[in-house]
């Protein structure tokens, strides 16, 4: 052993004593907490392991997950402060109480490098201000991953109301978030960029399930995801957001997918039988460079809407796409895309079957062009399926996605 080298060590701990272990983690140690109620919270105020050494605080045994039960007027997982951190296998209980089961706290001054995985967040719905996931402060490189989160005021929120504190170089990946009052998801615009986050970042959103179905009509209406600008200019400007491989599901009064600023959004499934699937527009901005490519939907009311602004220079591409909608396509570029009427009789379908079941009925998709095919496989993990001649063809990189989505997201 190195000389001032301490070595990592394993806690295991029960309800009664876990708290008595917090603030002596160091770099590499693992807290392992045995099954029980845990009735305290979990304050992570002060902690920092590093990239090959994070700090570890999951169950002892993953079948049997600690039970975090809220209590009044404190955060159940609450973060200070913190770097490189892990949470696995835990199970958030908020009884219906005004709070919210994970949150970086607003008077942190970071929480970077965090990971989640394997939580079970539910009964967080007093009202849509109550969140699964909250950041309030800069937030960088976190990985949500896994995650089943229910029954919440809203699922996930990064960032903040006004713009600042940025969330960045995330990964959301193969989380189920359903029967939430508000968003699924919301990433909010960013103002501005610390310094110390100034290189180009994408934050990746692949393979999760957003769903709103079931959800009530009324003034907590809100898309299934909104996706906010990254900064107008300056450190963060050329960040962007890459959407893949996702199912969007049902939303009574929204769209499924709301987005502006740099976003690339393919090989997701769209669908809903009560209204919009994808609506790019203005928010606290407007639309910048995006393309829609090579998704499936199913819409009884418009398909992929595009709003773009006046006099600006921006291109949004809608590419490829398979589109079974009330109407299908309505502005953007749009080229090479399959539109069809609305076809509710799918709805039940798998949804693997989706895009070939559309296209059973349609024109064969024209070949693409061999500088777009080139463009458009240097997404990450676009999976499409080729056209005997080599090129990909509309829709087909979908169901090699959902085959992975729905095989990640099994409880």
């Amino acid at each position: 052993m190195l000389v001032g080298v301490v070595a990592a060590a394993d806690y295991r701990a029960g309800a009664e004593d876990y708290r008595d272990y917090l603030r002596r983690l160091q770099p590499g140690d693992r807290l392992l907490l045995e099954p029980g109620d845990y009735r305290h919270g979990l304050p992570l105020h002060n902690l920092s392991g590093r990239a090959d050494q994070p700090i570890v605080i999951e169950a002892a045994n993953p079948a049997e997950p600690p039970r975090f039960i809220a209590q009044p007027r404190a955060n159940t997982v609450s973060l200070v402060d913190v770097r490189h951190l892990v949470l696995r296998h835990l199970e958030l209980d908020g009884r219906n109480l005004p709070v919210d089961a994970v949150k970086a706290e607003g008077h942190s001054r970071y929480a970077d490098f965090i990971t989640l995985e394997h939580l079970l967040i539910h009964d967080h719905a007093a009202s849509q201000q109550n969140v699964g996931i909250s950041t309030k402060c800069p937030a960088f490189g976190w990985v949500v991953k896994g995650n089943r989160i229910e029954r919440v005021g809203t699922g996930m929120y990064f960032g903040d109301s006004d713009g600042s504190d940025p969330f960045v170089a995330g990964v959301i990946e193969a989380n189920r978030v359903a029967h939430t009052l508000g968003y699924n998801l919301q990433i909010k615009h960013q103002k501005t960029r610390p310094a110390e986050y100034a290189d180009r970042n994408d934050t990746v959103i692949r393979y999760n399930v957003f769903s709103k179905l079931g959800a009530v009509p009324g003034p907590q209406a809100r898309p299934n995801v909104l996706l906010g600008h990254v900064p107008l200019t300056g450190a963060g400007s050329e960040d962007r957001y890459l959407v893949y491989g996702n199912l969007f599901l049902h939303n009574p009064s929204e769209a499924l997918l709301q987005a502006e600023g740099r976003v690339a959004v393919y090989d997701n499934v769209f669908i809903n039988d009560s209204g919009d699937a994808i609506h790019i527009q203005p928010h606290n901005d407007v639309p910048h460079d995006m393309v829609i490519f090579s998704n499936t939907v199913l819409a009884s009311g418009t398909g992929i809407q595009v709003r773009r602004a006046e006099g600006t220079a921006y291109r949004q591409r809608v590419i490829a796409n398979v589109v079974a909608a009330g109407t299908p396509l309505q502005g953007g570029e749009a080229a090479n895309n399959v539109t069809l009427d609305y076809r509710p009789d799918l709805l039940d379908i798998a949804v693997p079957e989706l895009t070939a079941r559309l296209l059973v009925r349609s024109q064969p998709p024209r070949r693409l062009p061999d500088v777009l095919v080139r463009e458009l496989a240097a997404y990450p993990d676009w999976q499409g399926a080729l056209h005997p001649e080599g090129h990909k063809r509309p829709g087909a990189s979908v169901a090699p996605a959902f085959l992975r989505t729905l095989d990640a997201i099994q409880p």
